[in-house]
């Protein structure tokens, strides 16, 4: 069949369907688009010739549209995906940010930006970047250091065998994110013959492999022998669906769990091995649990410095590490016994391999005790009252509003460390927050992947003032397609979660507060900063067609979402907090470099703090 080279990549891409444990399903729910010059005659053409075949969703900016598909890759555990296309220029380079995203979150995306002229007859044409050392680069090429798998499509019929390596990065659980497609203008819509085969529906197999018997005996050993082992259970627990997995292995075994952001809800927050957050953002439960462990299990994690401390959570002297994990690369970290498998399928294999093993009654006890307590510590700052509401008492509105099902989406600020610790999450998909690469401004847009891959489930996105001010467009979105969101607008006036890294810094929060410029000078952040910027974000959202409720108290919030609950369209429920009323830190530190000299006092006390933590640093070798 002759085709142009676009053509035959959208059917291409309607024909892909992954399987796993049995179950088949397309791999592609639609491609979101922005056109231009550089590619609305090619795939822009394309989609509208195949639209029965693949659905084309309409963005409002080419980063947000990024965020949606990586929301809507991991709601669907990695087995599913978006495509993303757009213009050559500042519409392909303004989905950068996106990019680097899934590929440090390890969500399989596909972007498709346009490119410059392959036949190089009109150069230079419009927003094309030259290089007098190179006639070969092209904007685009920003997108390799950020993308699991890149390529430039020179010619039509390399769209043939580019496709087909961009769908194994896409599919490959160990080493999927973002896959760039570099396509030029005038390939795009050249012909070529089309082979049948390429076009025929193709089911990818996703296995689940198990670790070599060695590695499993060592592994064994080592938690047969510990007295104090502590499960550390990663993004990899839920991508796999192993959470009825772990839960039968901690109930034989008696071992504790603590939960990485991406982690969470691996077990339900009230199951009594349950410690619940591990490290910076964690709880005094699972903290307190992990600086005397002897052996940590970490199923899934790729051991990121909040999960570790900066490598001061776990001090016993002679703590051991089992890495279970699908890629060998993480598996290694920490010079653990790496257990290179699915984690469902490794987690089953020890399980019967550790037939009559268990720790002490008393270490189980001390783990449910935590547990208690912590659910305690929870209630406590969900009831503190405030005027205006401390973000804490927030969040538990919110918990409270959301049914076990709904789904709880965040991303960057102060409110991603609070949540880690504060919400009861009840179902393995229920907590979504973006921390890998902590992006402002995913929110409201990976809200929306969520919807897309979920809807019959509610979607609440909480989202602080700054993030919300660098990309609400979405919202615009979620409108045209009749995905309801639920917003809730915390206004802070301004980058809360800085400024109160900034004042423990020694830094008075230096240019984290929305507020007037007087006598040259943006001030310092304090309680006693009253000359505040007059912006209304809740009309802002109204603008863009969102149902707004405004609260100023916590039962007015309470009474905003049950509003909302009924409501069938975007709705933003907006509430000031008190930026100064946070939540502890309990028992954790992170590494942030402070100035090691400095004329400001304050900033000399905050280095020898500084001096004096780092000290519990230590390599895991």
């Amino acid at each position: 069949m002759r085709l142009t080279a676009a053509q035959a990549l959208v059917r291409f891409l309607a024909a892909q369907y992954v399987e796993r444990d049995g179950v088949e399903h397309r791999f592609f729910g639609g491609c979101f688009g922005i056109f231009g010059h550089g590619n609305v005659a090619g795939i822009g053409e394309a989609l509208y010739e195949n639209a029965d075949l693949l659905t084309y969703y309409q963005a409002r900016s080419e980063q947000g549209m990024v965020h949606t598909a990586s929301g809507y890759a991991r709601m669907k555990n990695r087995l599913g995906g978006l495509a993303c296309t757009t213009s050559i220029g500042p519409g392909a380079t303004n989905m950068l940010t996106g990019a680097a995203l899934a590929t440090v979150n390890r969500l399989p995306v596909l972007l498709l930006p346009g490119d410059v002229f392959a036949s190089r007859r009109p150069d230079p044409v419009l927003q094309q970047l030259e290089d007098p050392t190179a006639g070969d680069i092209s904007v685009n090429d920003c997108f390799r250091p950020v993308s699991r798998y890149f390529d430039r499509i020179w010619r039509p019929e390399q769209i043939v065998p580019a496709a087909l390596a961009a769908m194994r990065v896409l599919v490959n659980q160990a080493d999927t994110g973002a896959v760039t497609l570099a396509f030029p203008q005038d390939v795009q819509a050249e012909a070529f013959d089309v082979p049948d085969e390429f076009l025929e529906k193709r089911v990818w197999h996703i296995p689940r492999s198990l670790p070599d018997e060695t590695s499993l005996a060592q592994a064994v050993a080592a938690i047969g022998s510990a007295k104090r082992p502590l499960i550390v259970a990663g993004g990899g627990v839920i991508y796999s669906e192993a959470t009825d997995a772990l839960r039968r292995f901690v109930e034989q075994t008696g071992i504790p769990v603590g939960e990485t952001q991406a982690g969470k809800g691996s077990l339900p927050y009230d199951h009594p091995s349950a410690l619940g957050a591990i490290g910076v953002t964690g709880t005094f439960a699972a903290n307190r649990i992990a600086a005397e462990a002897d052996l940590v299990i970490g199923v899934g994690t790729r051991w990121s410095d909040f999960t570790t401390a900066s490598k001061t959570a776990f001090r016993n002297r002679d703590v051991r590490f089992v890495n279970v994990n699908v890629a060998d690369f993480d598996a290694q970290k920490h010079a653990g016994i790496a257990l290179v498998g699915d984690a469902r399928a490794t987690l089953e294999r020890l399980g019967e391999l550790l037939q009559g093993y268990s720790v002490g009654d008393a270490y189980r006890e001390e783990a449910a005790r935590l547990n208690r307590e912590w659910d305690a510590e929870v209630s406590r700052l969900y009831s503190i009252e405030h005027d205006p509401p401390a973000q804490s008492a927030v969040i538990g509105a919110v918990n409270e509003a959301a049914g076990p099902k709904d789904v709880l989406v965040c991303a960057a600020g102060a409110m991603p460390g609070d949540l880690h610790k504060l919400w009861r999450t009840r179902d393995p998909k229920g907590y979504h927050v973006e921390y890998g690469y902590s992006c402002m401004g995913y929110e409201i847009a990976g809200g929306l992947g969520v919807k897309l891959a979920a809807p019959e489930r509610e979607v609440y996105v909480m989202v602080g003032d700054g993030s919300y001010l660098m990309l609400s467009s979405e919202i615009v979105t979620s409108i045209q397609e009749g995905l309801k969101l639920t917003i809730v607008l915390v206004d802070n006036r301004g980058y809360n979660s800085i400024g109160s890294l900034s004042r423990s810094l020694g830094l008075d929060g230096f240019g984290t507060l929305y507020r007037y410029r007087r006598n040259g000078s943006l001030g310092v952040d304090s309680d006693e900063s009253t000359d505040y910027l007059p912006v209304d974000l809740a009309a802002n959202a109204e603008s863009l067609g969102a149902k707004v409720i405004r609260a100023s108290t916590i039962d007015e919030l309470r009474a905003g979402l049950e509003v909302a609950k009924a409501e069938s369209q975007t709705t933003v429920v907006a509430v000031d907090v008190d930026r100064y009323e946070g939540v502890p830190s309990y028992e954790s530190w992170w590494d942030v470099a402070v100035a090691e000299v400095s004329d400001v006092e304050s900033v000399r006390a905050a280095r020898e703090r500084y001096n004096e933590a780092k000290q519990a640093e230590r390599s895991h070798v």
